[in-house]
């Protein structure tokens, strides 16, 4: 009997130790070279050329903060629709030796040697919203947006299924070359006539007011294309007045214009979902100190093109009063 309760004995000493050895071998999937999240302290820059009261912008500083807050990490958001402001911003960062730092890039050329310099330092850099064909020769991890080229393509195709011939295009930011490929993409794909209109600003008074006019002197205008929602509500406004039939469309959404798609007065929206750009941005640069990943594999991550049409307003309205689309 004692024998056999010593061999007991040894059994279990034996098998205690091959789950123990499994355990050491499996159980928390770290290498040597892993860091362990638990310790990491990181603060991570978000600098944008967009106003952060703005229904887009306040989506991607939303995603931002909120992955700050899921990853456990320090989110310093910045923003300036100047570009030599916003380069300035990159250049603080960048003393500031931050862990990494978030673009969005709408005038690329005056942000080149400020974002050339923190990858230089050794600061990790993600491009998001625009800039993308530029992001890799910046030496950006990635970009996460969409193809501005290929979201007004869409537009354009959309607008043959409704039947348009003369589009109006309302560029609302001079400079901004994303807005530019919005309208060009819509051109290239279009069975009529795209026309551009320059209007100051993405203010809804004063973008219906120099549509009206642009209507009222060329009957044959049967669509306009919206590059913001404020653009695309004063759009509409000048529509009502003008008392035409003419169809409206957007880029980008917020409550009031998923509140048009459902009464008819917009036809449809162009979402790239901010809040996903600003979250994954965020997220990317975590995954590059946390595990040394370089997401995209060299290519952009598209967050965009998505349709919103009154199929899916109702629902898509649902999670932009929460702030989140």
């Amino acid at each position: 009997m004692k024998m056999k309760s010593g061999l007991q004995k040894l059994g279990w000493g034996v098998g205690l130790s091959a789950v123990l050895l499994l355990t050491a071998c499996s159980g928390t999937g770290q290498g040597e070279g892993a860091k362990d999240s638990s310790s990491l302290d990181l603060t991570i820059a978000v600098i944008t050329h967009g106003d952060p009261s703005d229904a887009f912008w306040s989506v991607v500083k939303s995603g931002a903060e909120r992955a700050g807050t899921d990853l456990g990490v320090t989110v310093d958001y910045n923003s300036d629709p100047d570009v030599t402001k916003q380069s300035e911003l990159v250049d603080t960062a960048v003393s500031q030796n931050v862990d990494g730092i978030v673009v969005s890039m709408a005038e690329p050329d005056g942000l080149e040697d400020s974002i050339k310099a923190a990858v230089e330092a050794g600061i990790p850099v993600i491009t998001i919203n625009s800039g993308l064909e530029e992001s890799k020769a910046f030496g950006a991890i990635t970009h996460v947006g969409q193809s501005e080229t290929i979201a007004g393509q869409a537009a354009g195709d959309k607008f043959n299924e409704l039947g348009a011939k003369h589009v109006l295009c309302v560029i609302h930011e001079a400079g901004n070359v994303g807005l530019e490929q919005r309208c060009a993409g819509a051109k290239e794909k279009s069975d009529g006539e795209v026309e551009n209109l320059q209007v100051e600003s993405a203010d809804t008074a004063k973008a219906s007011e120099k549509i009206l006019a642009a209507l009222q002197a060329d009957d044959s205008i049967d669509a306009v294309l919206a590059l913001n929602g404020q653009v695309a509500l004063g759009a509409a406004q000048a529509v009502e007045q003008a008392g035409s039939d003419v169809q409206v469309a957007t880029f980008d959404l917020s409550t009031d214009v998923l509140t048009g798609i459902e009464d008819g007065s917009i036809s449809f929206a162009i979402d790239q979902q901010p809040y996903v750009q600003g979250y994954l941005g965020v997220q990317f640069l975590y995954l590059k100190a946390l595990n040394g990943n370089d997401v995209g594999g060299g290519q952009p991550v598209y967050s965009g093109p998505a349709f919103v049409t009154k199929d899916n307003a109702a629902e898509v309205l649902k999670y932009a009063k929460q702030g989140t689309r």
